[in-house]
């Protein structure tokens, strides 16, 4: 389905990735970094550098990261009470410093698949192609916020929500269902719960989206309940999937 492609992490306008991920959270910066790894030409797509691998708890202790996954390796040369932060910086700096990985600071906000690659749009404007695409938007599909009284259009605290690529998905006849979370408070930051949209069980076939032949979804934009553990997890599997259909 894809192969490596020369140059690695060289884009120009009509270039043409192997994979591009949207959304760095821990599914989307895992499986990047895993196929940049194994020679993919990635492009990792986020809308805030800032919160590239965000966590949810104030340190990495009892995270839970498996074995062999990039996120226990960073957290294998850090202190177990390192603020969450510093654990994003040295994750971020990881990530940069791999071979294959283009990162990018822009909006998804629609895709359209032909001719053998899928065309990204972006919020600011230029579009992007990619052979395969995986979402990996987490709660971010029609994210709201609900802290106290006040609701807020987001994904998480100071994170836009994906509106435009939630309502895209749908007028692509993709079935997306209600799901639901709640962040406990850390010090700084209150409790809110965050409500979103994920594709229904019946829109995938494995981590593929059924109305489309090259788009995947993974982590928490896929249903069910889901911790650092299995999200990571998944990450792996996507990438051993999609690294079997091509050398």
């Amino acid at each position: 389905m894809f192969g490596p492609s020369t140059p690695r992490s060289q884009p120009q306008p009509g270039h043409l990735y192997d994979v591009a991920v949207v959304g760095a959270g821990l599914a989307g910066t895992e499986f990047a970094w895993r196929l940049a790894r194994a020679g993919r030409d990635v492009l990792l797509v986020t809308q805030a550098l800032d919160h590239l691998g965000n966590l949810y708890q104030p340190t990495v202790e009892g995270a839970g990261f498996p074995p062999g996954s990039l996120f226990a390796s960073i957290a294998a040369h850090i202190a177990p009470d390192t603020d969450g932060w510093t654990f994003h910086r040295h994750l971020k700096a990881e990530v940069e410093a791999t071979a294959g990985i283009h990162l990018l600071q822009s909006t998804v906000t629609a895709l359209d698949e032909e001719g053998g690659a899928v065309t990204l749009s972006t919020w600011e404007g230029p579009s992007l192609r990619a052979r395969v695409t995986v979402l990996a938007v987490g709660a971010f599909l029609k994210g709201r916020l609900l802290i106290g009284d006040t609701l807020e259009e987001a994904g998480r605290l100071s994170e836009v929500a994906y509106d435009f690529l939630a309502d895209d998905l749908a007028r692509s006849g993709v079935w997306l269902i209600g799901a639901e979370g709640t962040a406990p408070a850390v010090e700084g930051s209150p409790p809110y719960d965050v409500r979103f949209l994920t594709p229904a069980p019946p829109e995938l076939d494995g981590f593929r989206l059924t109305r489309f032949d090259r788009v995947y979804a993974l982590g928490r934009c896929t249903p069910g309940d889901h911790t650092y553990a299995s999200v990571l997890t998944d990450a792996a599997r996507l990438a051993d999937e999609l690294l079997r259909v091509s050398p």
